[in-house]
């Protein structure tokens, strides 16, 4: 009797993820009036139309502890069952001490002391693409079969803040998305072999140690963004080809076999940016391109320095005025709008109500485009997503998955507004005294139940200066 051994390809990916997000925010109508400007500038502008701040005993450790009990609490996940746990952000609290520790000690509040010493885990710092580092660094541990049937837990949690008065106040946000890396997941399935990154040494965001907002340079980091995600995207290109992932036929972009879309979202508007310049790239080789530029009813200026660095393309204020009008016309085609339509406009829904989560941002993107296309009525099986994951400093990385067959289970109890809670508008007052540290993260403005939170920051001897202890309110 001959005997038949079957391979079965071991599938990883995200199996759930849990979002939290703090109840204080800002309405731009408010923000416009206070800051002498149209509110139109930050609605359609920049695509925001709520901020989420942190209360005063919030920080970015007990947001990621607040995400993670949701998640396991949904799952009814043991400790016992989480081998690792990552925590990526760029707001940390401590240049020694790890944010998963101080996510640990948290938990093990409910869990009990010493339940989680078995989990190996870090703190991930690279801005805003360290969350996708983060996760795939856990994928490959499973797919090595290290982790000895446990999941992995990857924590996303930031606050985005800015210098009053400065242009990335109009950006700022808050919260957090703890995400379940398991083997055979129910929501998506990352495809193997073709996640790309690149990096370059960069001053185009960046904080110095002991600094609580960062140093921006707008224009070079929005153009940066675009510029490395594009080379990382040519990569993922190659890789996906050369690996028999996805097969281009003559006059086909490898656009047309990604289904959905989610990058870095800073503001809702440079997803649109991010994707006007990603399909540019891609179509103006190929034969489509002709029917663009008729409806467009302009060529595609050019700069006039072939090197095409970013330098040489911000120094050229000719061609930027003259391409950003090319770009003005090219989304309101409908060439563009049917592919922004049907594979990125409902990931940018969560970034509206909500603003800038760093680290999180995406992946709050990616759950608000399982949601809203789940309400379109849409089946979102067999679907691909393209993630474009952006770090300033800066490395970009692209990766894929596909949503698979149990993702229904997952995605129809999603509801954004439900998951975040009643929230409380802050005046413009609370709002400056909030930034500026006015308020003792004693004097909370809102009262907390069931959820970590911030009780002690310092002690009363040298040594413990930096101690920071937090409780669950039950």
């Amino acid at each position: 009797m001959a005997i038949h051994i079957v391979f079965v390809k071991m599938q990883v990916g995200i199996d759930d993820l849990a979002i939290y997000v703090p109840k204080l925010y800002v309405d731009y109508k408010d923000f416009a009036e206070a800051r002498g400007i149209a509110p139109q500038k930050l609605e359609y502008g920049i695509g925001i139309k709520k901020m989420a701040l942190v209360d005063t005993n919030q920080d970015p450790a007990c947001m990621a502890a607040n995400a993670c009990l949701k998640l396991m609490q949904r799952n009814h996940l043991h400790p016992q069952d989480v081998g690792r746990m990552y925590v990526a952000t760029e707001s940390a609290l401590d240049e020694s001490k790890a944010m998963n520790s101080f996510v640990i000690g948290m938990l093990e509040q409910v869990y009990g002391e010493g339940s989680f010493e078995h989990a190996g885990g870090i703190e991930c710092k690279f801005a805003c693409v360290s969350g996708s580092y983060a996760l795939y660094d856990n994928t490959n541990w499973i797919r090595a079969e290290e982790n000895n049937g446990k999941a992995a837990i990857v924590i996303v949690s930031d606050i985005a803040k800015y210098d009053i008065g400065s242009s990335g106040e109009y950006t700022q946000g808050a919260g957090a998305v703890a995400i379940l890396i398991k083997e055979n997941p129910r929501l998506l399935a990352f495809d193997k072999k073709v996640a790309s990154t690149i990096i370059k040494n960069e001053y185009d965001f960046y904080r110095p140690c002991g600094k609580e907002t960062p140093l921006v340079n707008g224009n070079y980091s929005n153009l940066l963004y675009l510029i490395q995600v594009r080379k990382a995207f040519d990569s993922y290109k190659e890789k996906a080809v050369r690996t028999g992932l996805i097969n281009l036929k003559d006059g086909e972009s490898i656009t047309d076999h990604i289904d959905l879309f989610s990058v870095h979202l800073p503001y809702r508007k440079m997803g649109e940016k991010a994707l006007a310049y990603l399909l540019r790239h891609e179509w103006r080789h190929l034969p489509r391109w002709k029917y663009v530029i008729k409806e467009v009813g302009m060529e595609e200026p050019l700069p006039k320095d072939p090197r095409g660095t970013i330098e040489s393309i911000l120094a050229d204020t000719e061609f930027m005025k003259a391409d950003e009008k090319f770009r003005r016309v090219f989304v309101q085609t409908s060439f563009y709008n049917e592919v922004f339509e049907k594979k990125m406009a409902s990931s940018l829904e969560a970034s509206s109500i909500i603003g800038n989560l760093y680290t999180a941002s995406m992946y709050m993107g990616f759950r608000s485009l399982l949601e809203f296309e789940y309400k379109k009525g849409i089946d979102l099986e067999t679907k691909r997503v393209g993630f474009g994951s952006y770090g300033s400093g800066s490395s970009a990385m692209v990766f894929s998955g596909v949503i698979q067959p149990e993702y229904e289970k997952i995605v129809k109890r999603m509801n954004l507004e439900e998951e975040i809670g009643p929230r409380r508008k802050v005046s413009m007052e609370e709002y400056v005294e909030l930034h500026e540290n006015g308020i003792s993260f004693n004097d909370s403005i809102l009262r907390t139940n069931k959820e970590f939170i911030l009780v002690k920051i310092g002690g009363t001897t040298a040594d413990k200066a930096g101690l920071r202890e937090y409780t669950y309110v039950n």
